[in-house]
């Protein structure tokens, strides 16, 4: 299976970058294909909100930063996992910047699903979603049921689904995985 890791960490933590290194190294050695992004290391930039990349320059951001790579590389993926520790209850700015500029992989126009407006598909096949988020000492269940909702939302608008949310061992998750991917 061809796994993109978003790595949201802002700043070096060892416990959190060793548990992203397992986390890693358990997915390698269980067969799948890992690519990772290790965002404060990328040049981003905000989404203006323009919709250029759905009028002038239709499915690419009309400011050329990394996210261009990022997106590439995200819907040629079969499972997307955002990799955050929490700050103040939710994943970090720079794993909310790549959210904002996965606007261009879908189409501006809208669709109705389960009675919601959403918008209308880019491509044929998207890939599934996931966050694996490394808690604060204070994260309590309201911040995990106001991230997880927010998630559940983020799949249902990038024509997805999410397919783990939890801060499991290792390997715990990769068992997920790779059950989902014989599923599919």
């Amino acid at each position: 299976m061809k796994v993109l890791i978003i790595d949201g960490n802002t700043g070096f933590d060892s416990k959190y970058e060793e548990y992203l290194k397992s986390f890693i190294l358990e997915n390698e050695t269980s067969g799948n294909e890992v690519n990772v992004f290790t965002l404060r290391d990328l040049n981003l930039d905000y989404c203006t909100g323009c919709w250029s990349c759905w009028v002038k320059t239709p499915g690419q951001c009309i400011f050329p930063d990394d996210t261009d790579l990022v997106r590439k590389e995200m819907i040629n993926s079969q499972l997307v996992i955002f990799v955050s520790p929490l700050i103040m209850g939710y994943p970090t700015y720079l794993i909310k910047m790549v959210q904002d500029k996965m606007i261009p992989l879908v189409h501006p126009y809208i669709e109705i699903i389960n009675g919601e407006c959403h918008h209308e598909s880019r491509y044929k096949k998207y890939p599934q979603l996931g966050l694996l988020y490394y808690p604060e000492s204070n994260t309590d269940d309201d911040d995990l049921n106001i991230i997880h909702d927010l998630y559940k939302r983020l799949a249902i608008n990038f024509k997805s689904e999410m397919v783990m949310f939890e801060n499991l061992k290792e390997i715990e998750i990769i068992k997920n995985i790779n059950n989902e991917a014989t599923v599919n």
